[in-house]
């Protein structure tokens, strides 16, 4: 048995907190506003795969573990210390004390109730129970050994809620939530912006702000210029165009993320002629997708040889030879699939890339003699309708917000996965992604990964077209800011000097 204690972690945090003086003009300001290029959905850290939502819930919840940004260790939360009791079994020593935005002492039966609730999404969906041995001491059980599973747990889907604030709110939970993070809800005008308080009976180092407000602003050019302003703090993303704004003005100061999404089109492997994997092959060699990354995106990110990006463990996208545009063999791909004149719609949110995207592929699939129309929805319509299994292209991004390979590839195309909207089912990729997740690292767990990424890239439920990370731009003024792999940023240090 293996037992972890590190209660130092949020001691030193908060002697770096406390000893951070605050200087200078900007001493007085109070409030953090920032602009997010969407809204969020919802306040549930369940059921959305949606950086903006993820944002939120990081402000109003906290999980059990916390993934240190510098190390990757994980490092205590709402639990003191764990232990391992076996490949399938964990044990939590909660911390006492620690209230919810209700005024309700976080206890055990909240913990076991947050992990049985979480078994309806796609990361606990593997928990088998979770068992209350005290007040302060849970034990948390699988179905499969998943060597993926414990740093999953610093993610927003292992967020701790109040029982007796979820089964309050009933449905209407999303809009009224309660957590234990460093801030709780006043207000929230869907579609435009939302407003935080700091929360003072907060168990870990408080902010040094009390106001935190989160505005939706979608247009690029209205974001980076009510930050030069001043009527922003921070601001992202930064479109391409704009970064040298950024980088030229003094006032200001420019944050580069990692890659760690994947942009891709994907395929409804449910509808003919798109269940052929001829038909499918033939799409990819009349693209040149080289050349749409590159004119999208200006010289950021890159065109991906693999789902996985390269920040991530055991990614091959360094090996795989760049994609060779060749419309004689799209020809005669779609002769041999009996395919003529066929017409098809490229279904996207309105994020101005992606739409941008879907044009330059309906005029390279002219070549072939595909018409293409392109189809813009607005984002929790877009969501809707592909669950409906009715579209037949679709250009989405996949992040994954933990730097594990496991999360990069069986949410999108696990066999009735939540977000496989390809619908792709394949027996031996299934076999291959829990053999993955039962395998600890090293060299043997890196082939099957191998394998992975080779069988996705053989079998074509999709075509990735882009990675990207996200610039940020933000007031100079503005320090503590660390934006950190996966976009699930945090403000809980920021503080003004």
């Amino acid at each position: 048995m293996k037992k972890v204690k590190k209660n130092c972690f949020w001691g030193m945090a908060l002697v770096s907190v406390f000893a951070l003086g605050v200087c200078g003009p900007a001493a007085a300001k109070d409030t953090l506003v920032i602009a997010d290029q969407y809204d969020a959905v919802t306040m549930d850290p369940l059921g959305h795969e949606h950086p903006a939502t993820a944002r939120a819930c990081n402000a109003l919840y906290d999980t059990l573990i916390y993934r240190d940004p510098l190390s990757g260790n994980a490092a205590p939360g709402l639990a003191e210390s764990w232990e391992f009791l076996s490949g399938r079994s964990y044990k939590f020593h909660l911390r006492k004390g620690v209230k919810f935005h209700n005024g309700e002492e976080m206890k055990a039966e909240d913990v076991r109730y947050s992990f049985m609730r979480s078994k309806a999404d796609e990361h606990g969906r593997n928990v088998e129970n979770a068992e209350v041995l005290d007040d302060y001491t849970v034990v948390v059980r699988l179905r499969d050994v998943d060597y993926s599973f414990f740093l999953s747990l610093s993610d927003n889907w292992s967020s701790i809620v109040s029982k007796k604030a979820v089964e309050s709110a009933g449905d209407s939970y999303g809009m009224n939530p309660s957590g234990t993070g460093p801030f709780k809800l006043v207000s929230w005008r869907k579609g435009d912006r939302y407003v935080l308080e700091r929360f003072d009976d907060y168990w870990g180092p408080k902010p040094r702000y009390k106001t935190l407000e989160v505005r939706a602003i979608p247009e690029p050019l209205r974001r980076v210029a009510e930050l030069e302003s001043g009527g922003l703090d921070i601001a992202f993303p930064i479109a391409d165009e704009n970064v040298k704004r950024i980088e030229e003005n003094g006032k200001l100061t420019l944050y580069r993320t990692p890659q760690s999404s994947v942009g891709y089109m994907g395929f409804n492997l449910k509808k003919k002629p798109f269940d052929d994997i001829r038909v499918r092959r033939a799409i990819l060699a009349a693209l040149d997708v080289e050349e749409i990354q590159a004119n999208v995106w200006r010289g950021a990110g890159k065109a991906p040889g693999s789902l996985l990006p390269a920040p991530i463990r055991y990614s091959i996208d360094e090996e795989i030879a760049p994609h060779v545009q060749d419309v004689n063999l799209a020809k005669k791909l779609l002769a041999e699939a009996g395919v003529e004149n066929l017409k098809l719609e490229i279904w996207t949110n309105g994020y101005k890339k992606r739409v941008d995207i879907a044009a330059i592929i309906r005029t390279q699939l002219k070549n072939i003699g595909i018409s293409a129309e392109v189809k813009v929805l607005a984002w929790d319509v877009y969501l809707n309708q592909l669950k409906k299994n009715t579209h037949d292209l679709f250009i989405m991004g996949w992040r994954s917000s933990i730097p594990d390979p496991n999360f990069s590839a069986v949410g999108l195309l696990e066999t009735g996965a939540g977000h496989n909207y390809t619908f792709f089912s394949d027996a031996e990729l299934d076999d291959l992604l829990k053999k993955g997740r039962g395998t600890p690292d090293g060299e043997q767990r890196a082939e099957i990964y191998k394998k992975i990424q080779l069988r996705i890239d053989e079998q074509l439920p999709m075509i990735c077209l882009y990675t990207s990370g996200t610039v940020i731009g933000a007031q100079k003024y503005v320090k503590g800011f660390k934006p950190e792999f996966g976009e699930n940023y945090s403000f809980r240090e920021v503080f003004f000097e």
